[in-house]
């Protein structure tokens, strides 16, 4: 499907909606209250499609001053992010080329996002272990202040011992898996010798004893999974800081493409794609490349200010203006 309109019309809004009903949250806020129009006191997402073989409906109402709710199939879920293990939606915006060239905290957060869709069991470490940081964190500066007992942060250092050995194992095996598609991908896109590398070492109970006085003065927890990285690169170049936009860019791509191969690969249902101005930069050779990637990956919303820069006939074509979207002749 393609979504064509002049810059400004919506093009973008109407992607977040689909990500916003599919996944109970926007790609682009951590606040609900960003998704709500100016003026207006609430918004609602609504899609109804199939998953499989199967008929869904999914609901995400956010209401001012109000928790956000969602449905599925008329049900009322405990949480919006629920709509995450029941649908995968995989977006590509502009604003996510952070991924590649921002701070490691914004790597961690999105290969955990990875780790969660290709391993639902182990989806819940990285919350598990940031909890059990939290925690020793506490019970540290208790005891720098004397309001606690050295022998309370004990416990939790075994704690966060083992739930970040079991977090590295995870995001390596995320990444093995990952891996050869993205390689092959990258490649496919004009980017050379690309690889993932972890980058980090498993805490040990024993190494947090040894940095336990560092800590207590500090006030945190100073090894662990909470501080690693995944290096993203292309022939001999870390991307985060060598690469070019271009570059950075076409990792992103080839991330994005890696994930829905692998997701198909072992549910046999691929992911929804939302490609937000994803060909503007893109020469017509890589155009024509993922124009053919997608048809075959499943469903693909991408958006365009011409539809001529899709160089493939979608088979849907929708045109956006002010306050309306209208199906024309592709």
């Amino acid at each position: 499907m393609l979504v064509v309109g002049p810059n400004g019309v919506g093009k973008t809004n109407l992607l977040e909606a689909v990500h916003v009903a599919t996944q109970g949250f926007s790609p682009r806020t951590r606040s609900d209250s960003q998704v709500v129009r100016f003026g207006a006191e609430g918004a609602r997402a609504f899609v109804s499609g199939r998953r499989g073989d199967v008929q869904m409906e999914l609901e995400v109402t956010v209401r001012r001053g109000e928790g956000k709710r969602a449905r599925l199939n008329g049900a009322q879920l405990r949480a919006a992010e629920q709509l995450r293990t029941m649908v995968s939606t995989l977006v590509f915006t502009p604003d996510r080329l952070g991924v590649v060239k921002g701070p490691p905290s914004t790597r961690r957060a999105y290969f955990d996002r990875v780790l969660g869709r290709l391993a639902p069991a182990r989806a819940t470490l990285p919350t598990e272990y940031g909890a059990a940081v939290a925690q020793r964190n506490a019970a540290l500066r208790r005891a720098a202040t004397n309001a606690g007992s050295r022998d309370a942060i004990e416990p939790w250092s075994d704690r966060v011992a083992t739930l970040g050995a079991e977090l590295v194992a995870a995001r390596i095996d995320a990444l093995d898996v990952l891996g050869p598609p993205f390689v092959d991908r990258a490649a496919e896109l004009g980017l050379e010798r690309a690889s993932l590398r972890y980058e980090g070492e498993p805490p040990t109970a024993a190494a947090l004893a040894s940095a336990l006085e560092r800590d207590v003065e500090r006030g945190v927890t100073s090894l662990g999974p909470h501080l690693d990285d995944v290096a993203i690169v292309a022939g001999d170049c870390e991307l985060r800081s060598f690469g070019s936009q271009g570059e950075q860019r076409l990792a992103l791509l080839a991330l994005l493409l890696a994930e829905a191969e692998t997701i198909t690969d072992r549910t046999d249902v691929p992911p929804l794609l939302l490609l937000d101005d994803v060909l503007s930069e893109l020469d017509p050779g890589r155009r024509r490349i993922l124009a053919d990637r997608v048809r075959t990956a499943g469903q693909a919303l991408i958006t365009a200010t011409d539809a001529a820069m899709l160089p493939a006939a979608p088979d849907q074509l929708l045109e956006v203006t002010s306050g309306a979207v209208l199906e024309v002749a592709a």
